[in-house]
């Protein structure tokens, strides 16, 4: 089967900003862009839960060398709370598991208890989560009814702004780093409010430097571009793999350095940056992909793409 349905694959290279529709898990979407795109290789950065809509990058060909960077990347969310409700999963999709009156909350505590939750703090993961416990998904335990103790994580929480607030509904704005539970971050600003609350609706507006929700692409629209355009339509909506990485510094090597980095050796390169990730071009333009800078000041490679 693997080797016939190869055959019409083909290489194709960049990011998709996907807009996963709500219901679908993010790898389902994640096969059928693959399909659409007849791409040989496609990973996905950072699932959302089922129920989540919005921006899923899809990263095709080359440019799953990147994924790993962008699944370190901050995140931004906005949220729909609905309160005095808790369930299962923390969502709407789990059973309810008590009901609480919210008459008595009011948006000034509502945004007092928000701000205790802004900086860095300590979240444990939620049991639907695909955390693992002695090699098991959480989420496989919770199914069968077994609670296990969860390892709190230190998270950040850059921003929360309450957008709307209308009992027993709250909107909120999110921006978070990886690795962040809204659905974990909702029930405990329920259960500081004495009421208890659940995820309503979560759509992720910002994965990184992607952080402009006019790019995501919906899955009827790669359809339809495809249909009307054939593949070169559906190209045309990649993004360059190094897009990904804006946010740190580009250095520039000549043809020689270029050679030797290639060769997997650490080049010295004039006025680099004296620490962290950077990315590497060979002259103006030609993006060659990842390196680190190393203790001595030398450039190190970490992920080159296949040129050619």
């Amino acid at each position: 089967m693997g080797r016939h349905h190869n055959k019409n694959r083909r290489r194709v290279d960049g990011i998709l900003l996907l807009d996963k529709p709500a219901g679908l898990t993010s790898n389902a979407a994640l096969q059928k862009v693959k399909r659409l795109y007849r791409a040989r290789k496609a990973g996905h950065t950072g699932s959302l839960d089922p129920l989540a809509s919005g921006l899923l990058p899809v990263c095709l060909g080359e440019a799953t060398k990147i994924s790993a960077f962008l699944l370190d990347a901050d995140k931004h969310y906005w949220v729909s709370c609905k309160l005095g409700e808790r369930t299962t999963t923390a969502d709407a999709e789990g059973e309810l598991l008590e009901s609480r009156p919210v008459s008595g909350v009011t948006e000034k505590q509502m945004r007092k208890v928000m701000e205790g939750f802004l900086g860095e703090i300590e979240q444990i993961p939620p049991m639907y989560s695909a955390v693992k416990h002695q090699g098991q998904r959480l989420y496989k335990l919770a199914r069968q009814g077994v609670e296990v103790e969860r390892e709190a994580r230190r998270i950040t929480i850059h921003e929360l702004n309450l957008l709307g607030f209308e009992p027993p509904l709250a909107e909120i704005d999110v921006r978070c780093s990886k690795g962040t539970y809204v659905r974990t971050l909702v029930e405990d600003i329920g259960e500081q409010l004495g009421c208890g609350a659940h995820v309503a609706d979560l759509r992720r507006l910002g994965v990184g430097p992607y952080d402009d929700a006019s790019g995501m692409v919906s899955l009827e629209t790669l359809e339809m571009r495809l249909a009307q355009g054939g593949e070169a339509a559906l190209d045309e909506l990649l993004l360059p793999m190094e897009s990904g990485l804006s946010q740190w510094p580009g250095v520039r090597l000549t043809r020689d350095a270029a050679f030797y980095l290639r060769q997997g050796q650490p080049v010295l390169v004039p006025h680099a940056p004296t620490a962290g990730w950077v990315r590497l071009y060979e002259g103006e333009t030609r993006f060659l992909g990842v390196g680190e800078i190393l203790d001595d000041g030398r450039v190190a490679p970490r992920r080159l793409l296949k040129t050619g």
